[in-house]
């Protein structure tokens, strides 16, 4: 049996992450939370639940899947079976980090992988199909940590648990809390947090999939703001 390799901090990774929305019709707030001081990745500022994609996440069963607009559009350029991963990870990564569940009852077949089985122990299968693509973002070079971050927007109201209740959360964000979109400026965001919470505001007024999707990709030569439009894919 041979060990398994080190990560590359340098690479760039594949990570998720979920602006989940509030009462988005009458005073629209986002679930947020503080990174900690000591942080190798943005420290003390606040972020959106999210992280990278683990290997695990590419075989974890879906109660139900992306919309085909948003898988086509994340495999615009990637690999198919990137797209499921993506969700699996966003879903995750929500829960680890802020003991929300996004999710159908369901029973798991077999045993969850060991990143999945809390979450498997709330009774529900993950659900992706409420989760909507909505921004792409890779960190700039130089950083500690680089990502190829693509942002799902989601609705409270999909959550199968109480958004009120963190006491599932595990420790890497303090703070969580709503946070008004017409407050959250003052408090200490990343750049492309900032970023990404314009077409936020702009989402919440419309629940509808965006034309296209905002690509902010840097990389070694130059930067560039694109736009996704990709192809719906077939169910």
């Amino acid at each position: 049996m041979t060990d398994t390799p080190p990560i590359d901090k340098t690479a760039i990774r594949d990570a998720a992450t979920v602006i989940v929305l509030r009462d988005r019709h009458h005073t629209p707030s986002v679930l947020m939370g503080q990174r900690g001081a000591k942080a190798a990745f943005m420290p003390n500022k606040f972020v959106f639940p999210g992280g990278a994609v683990d290997p695990e996440d590419m075989h974890v069963p879906l109660a139900a899947p992306l919309s085909p607009l948003c898988a086509g559009r994340l495999i615009d350029e990637a690999p198919a079976d990137r797209a499921p991963a993506l969700a699996a990870a966003a879903i995750r990564e929500l829960w680890e980090e802020t003991g929300q569940v996004l999710g159908k009852p369901g029973r798991w077949s077999g045993t969850p992988p060991e990143n999945w089985q809390s979450f498997a122990a709330k009774g529900h299968l993950p659900n992706a199909a409420p989760l909507q693509f909505v921004f792409r973002a890779i960190t700039p070079p130089g950083r500690p940590r680089r990502f190829d971050a693509r942002f799902f927007l989601l609705d409270a109201e999909d959550l199968a648990s109480d958004p009120d209740d963190f006491s599932d959360a595990s420790d890497e964000l303090a703070h969580l809390q709503w946070i008004e979109l017409a407050k959250v400026r003052s408090f200490d965001l990343p750049f492309i947090t900032e970023v990404v919470l314009a077409e936020v505001a702009a989402r919440a007024a419309d629940p509808t999939p965006p034309v296209s999707v905002p690509f902010f990709r840097n990389d070694d030569e130059e930067s560039l703001f694109l736009r996704l439009y990709g192809r719906p894919m077939r169910d």
